[in-house]
């Protein structure tokens, strides 16, 4: 059985995605209390009024470690939603709506999770000797110790609930929905990039990056469905948000953080920004990974149609 079609063995009427959706919603609101709490205490405490609050200013307004934290307390947060919506409300186990496979292959996160950590981080580095005067050393031991800490234990779960609810959850249940995967792939696409539009960096660089966000959907999208299972996706998406956080940060970032380094060259979504990610290096990855795990019948997997399996083709998946 395929990663989307194993979804036909649980609870999968649509409206029940929807009402899992508000759900994870409302855990991760939750979970944003004591960040907003601090913030609005440090706001005011520096004279600014409750009644006048600039939320850009209140993203920013804590010390970053403190700041990380909070925030990605919300994650942790809703992923705790996201396991009450599979459990109870679908009759699911996160085990299919991570994979098709009997386990979670372990060995494929790690593969991506240190295949994209090295590269992303060589180019950071690269990038840094070719023009050091972009960059600004930002590293102090006691603050960095602190930040990796709080990387390590909360990143990774940030990543993993934005996989598991748009590779994953969603990706399954626009599936089943549509009857083909070309839907959920773009759909799931789009939610994902719609997600980051109050990012700093949108404001700050123009709509012209949520392209960069939707082509990354995409790019993980076909991960997924190429590779039947969410793994390569999340070692992905936790190696670029966790070398990220670690090595380099600036100002009009969402994660302001304790970093190696700061960039402080005046931002831009050019050329090299957008389109050599997207366009250049998502490809070339996706087919190193083709060749690495022998992926075969791309029409089928990234545009077919999904029908319901008669009763005695499903697979026992734990």
């Amino acid at each position: 059985m395929d990663f989307i079609k194993q979804a036909f063995k649980v609870k999968h009427e649509f409206w029940r995605y929807l009402i899992g959706s508000l759900i994870i919603a409302i855990f991760a609101l939750i979970g944003q209390v004591p960040f907003t709490i601090a913030a609005i205490m440090k706001h005011v405490a520096e004279g600014g009024s409750v009644y006048a609050v600039d939320e850009q200013r209140l993203m920013t307004i804590l010390e970053p470690n403190l700041n990380l934290f909070l925030l990605l307390l919300s994650f942790a947060f809703g992923f705790l939603g996201l396991i009450i919506v599979v459990k109870y409300l679908h009759k699911q186990t996160m085990l299919s709506v991570t994979t098709a496979r009997l386990k979670v292959d372990w060995k494929r996160v790690m593969f991506a999770f240190l295949f994209w950590g090295l590269i992303s981080s060589g180019m950071i580095i690269i990038d840094y000797f070719a023009s050091p005067e972009n960059y600004v050393w930002n590293f102090e031991l006691e603050r960095f110790l602190i930040l990796l800490v709080i990387a390590i234990l909360l990143i990774p779960i940030q990543t993993s609930l934005e996989e598991y609810i748009f590779r994953g959850y969603l990706m399954q249940g626009f599936g089943l929905l549509a009857k083909n995967r070309w839907f959920p792939l773009l759909m799931t696409s789009v939610i994902f990039g719609g997600m980051h539009v109050f990012n700093p960096e949108v404001a700050k660089l123009g709509y012209g990056v949520m392209v960069y966000y939707i082509g990354t959907g995409l790019f993980l999208g076909i991960l997924t469905l190429m590779d039947e299972g969410m793994e390569l996706a999340l070692g992905f998406h936790a190696a670029n948000n966790l070398f990220g956080a670690l090595l380099l940060t600036s100002d009009w970032t969402v994660l302001q953080t304790h970093s190696v380094l700061k960039d402080v060259a005046e931002p831009g979504a050019g050329f090299g920004d957008i389109i050599i990610p997207v366009f250049v290096v998502f490809p070339i990855l996706l087919f190193i990974f083709a060749k690495v795990y022998k992926w075969t019948n791309w029409k089928d997997k990234l545009f077919g149609k999904i029908e319901e399996p008669v009763e005695n083709d499903y697979t026992i998946l734990d």
